[in-house]
């Protein structure tokens, strides 16, 4: 293996070879790939095998965490740090922590999902080795790319090109790390 190849990346006409092909690409083991469209394609995900995303397990917990820190700050301040009895009203009143809980609830979820993205996503990225490729640009406009890494465990070169030839591309390019 080219300690300097990235993979291959197979370029298609149409939105249903690509989704064909990566499906055939999948069924042949590949694990580590990737497809490029110039708008999104929702049955991708399963015609690579990717699997649902944990952000939203994320932000639940990141809200929920926003709720616990709103109630126990005000719990803290009003009943046990500085404890004012008001015309008396009792010291933990529910009712008035409701808005303050319910922002920070909010604002954490928010955070969590921004940042959440960010990382699961590996971003920023500001180069990724496919920008190599000249025709690539054109996957922002009308065509379609389909990339199998040269990390993939099941990846070798003459045999993955060839494989890549067989689901009638218009073009296959070695892509340079």
């Amino acid at each position: 293996m080219d300690k300097n190849l990235y993979g291959l990346l197979a370029e298609f006409d149409t939105a249903t070879e690509l989704v064909d092909a990566a499906t055939k690409v999948r069924e042949a083991g590949f694990t580590k790939t990737d497809a490029f469209s110039p708008f999104p394609l929702h049955e991708i995900d399963e015609a690579l095998g990717i699997k649902r995303s944990i952000l939203p397990v994320l932000v639940f917990f990141g809200g929920l965490t926003g709720l616990c820190l709103g109630v126990g700050l005000q719990v803290f301040i009003h009943y046990i740090d500085y404890p004012l009895n008001i015309g008396g009203r009792p010291y933990l009143s529910w009712p008035s922590f409701v808005p303050a809980s319910y922002e920070l609830t909010i604002l954490l979820a928010g955070f969590t999902a921004v940042f959440g993205m960010l990382f699961l996503n590996g971003l920023p990225r500001p180069y990724h080795p496919v920008f190599n490729v000249p025709r690539f640009s054109l996957a922002s406009r009308e065509k379609f790319f389909l990339l199998i890494e040269a990390a993939d465990p099941k990846y070798d070169e003459s045999e993955t090109r060839d494989f890549m030839e067989s689901l009638n591309p218009q073009e296959v390019f070695d892509v340079a790390e």
